[in-house]
């Protein structure tokens, strides 16, 4: 018997109506819980620019910033933008004001004062394709080349949770390592990095030839991930041996939009790599003087 199998806990019986043990465990215990809405009163600040962000620099939330930073890069001045962090381990998600801009209290959300009344955005796919469509950008024109934009951007919506929720967890924010969800997470994680490995071996980006909506969903969690950014796991799941996916995973990080959206609502790490609010395209330079 291994050293993980004699350390499994023991097989555990559901009860017949589940209790709510608030002293769980496990990181962001304190923020989690089986119920939505406000937990106290917060307004929102908002900013001179007709798009409003809130959020915080975690995977999700860098899918936004980057997408903003890619369009201002083209030139498209109608993205510039506000970015508030979101301190979601101090329970700022469950705010008065950002359950009105969002009522599933997660980061990112998106306020567009441009039209009337300001309309609200929520979930990070939602926000990439609101945008594109907005500003018609990063989505192919054609019928078979958006549907597939869209297929491998709901795909990552579907397969990041197995991902973060699933794998991160376990691996990485679990008071206890336990063999079998560690096991059976990795299993799915390396899957679908066998599949984008599949894809990339012939396309030069996600969705084909174009730099879409797709690959900035994807990157921040799965490039993100072989570039050993996230959960300390890149030599556990021989991230080295999905080469095509750590081709294009460099190729999109030296983008000098994307290095841009990394540090957006970035409030940990280096000082340089930081930058907690945006409000223009001055606060970079100033964060790194």
């Amino acid at each position: 018997m291994s050293d993980e199998s004699a350390s499994s806990p023991p097989a555990w019986t559901p009860p017949k109506v589940w209790q709510w043990d608030a002293a769980s465990g496990g990181a962001f215990a304190n923020i989690n819980r089986p119920v939505a809405g406000a937990t106290h009163d917060r307004e929102l600040p908002v900013g001179k620019h007709p798009l409003q962000l809130y959020s915080l620099a975690t995977p999700n939330g860098v899918k936004v910033t980057v997408m903003l930073e890619e369009l201002l890069e083209q030139g498209v001045e109608a993205a510039q933008y506000d970015a508030y962090p979101v301190k979601i381990t101090e329970g700022e998600q469950f705010g008065s004001g950002f359950v009105a801009v969002n009522p599933n209290s997660k980061i990112p959300a998106l306020m567009d004062h441009s039209t009337t009344p300001p309309t609200r955005v929520f979930e990070s796919g939602a926000i990439l394709l609101y945008l594109a469509e907005k500003h018609g950008a990063f989505m192919p024109e054609g019928t078979a080349g958006r549907t597939e934009c869209l297929s491998w951007l709901f795909w990552q919506m579907g397969s990041a949770p197995m991902l973060g929720g699933g794998f991160g967890h376990f691996y990485a924010y679990a008071p206890e390592k336990y063999e079998y969800p560690i096991n059976r997470f990795t299993m799915e994680v390396k899957r679908q990095l066998d599949v984008l490995d599949r894809q990339l071996a012939v396309h030069p980006y996600i969705a084909g030839d174009e730099y879409t909506i797709a690959d900035m969903a994807i990157w921040p969690w799965y490039g993100a991930l072989v570039m050993n950014k996230v959960y300390n796991a890149a030599e556990f799941l021989n991230a080295d041996s999905y080469t095509h996916v750590m081709r294009w995973a460099r190729e999109i990080a030296s983008r000098p939009a994307v290095k841009r959206g990394v540090r957006v609502n970035r409030t940990w790490g280096e000082t340089s790599e930081q930058l907690p609010e945006r409000h223009s395209a001055r606060d970079f330079q100033a964060g790194t003087e």
